[in-house]
């Protein structure tokens, strides 16, 4: 029982005792679930994202490229298309990006409040969710593509 008095359950403490270091360990184990499941979330926002950008700009440019090698008279609708695909690509990981934001924030919060109230031990770290910096990533690269478009600048201008 030398085990107990440093605070370590051990097969030798009472059922009880294992019971509660059980289910605080589980309680644990399920924030990480948690946060990996909002970090699948917002890669399927990101994959979407991507891909309505990636559309829009390769519309843009077809259309774009036909108009210049004046093979279509105008390609003003066409290009608009293009566009709003892109707006609607940084628009939708802009609110994938907040509602991550957002969620992660409570989910710190709250097991930051269990772990001051004793009931789990909140011993693994919590880091900071690389699915969030490959979507920041892509938001720049999306307002670089739009930005480009719309002001007939860069790659695309």
């Amino acid at each position: 029982m030398a085990n107990e008095s440093k605070g370590r359950v051990t097969s030798t403490s009472t059922d009880g005792q294992i019971s509660t270091e059980l289910a605080s360990r589980r309680t644990g184990m399920a924030f990480q679930r948690t946060r990996m499941s909002a970090d699948r979330t917002l890669m399927s926002v990101i994959r979407t994202s991507l891909s309505l950008i990636g559309f829009g700009s390769t519309i843009y440019q077809i259309f774009q490229k036909a108009h210049d090698a004046q093979i279509l008279r105008s390609s003003t609708a066409p290009r608009n298309f293009g566009e709003a695909l892109v707006f609607l690509g940084i628009g939708m990981l802009l609110l994938g990006i907040g509602y991550h934001v957002v969620f992660m924030t409570g989910l710190r919060r709250e097991r930051h409040q269990l772990r001051a109230d004793g009931l789990i031990h909140a011993e693994s770290q919590f880091p900071v969710s690389l699915t969030l910096l490959a979507a920041l990533f892509l938001l720049v690269i999306g307002v670089f593509a739009i930005v480009s478009m719309v002001y007939a600048v860069g790659p695309f201008g």
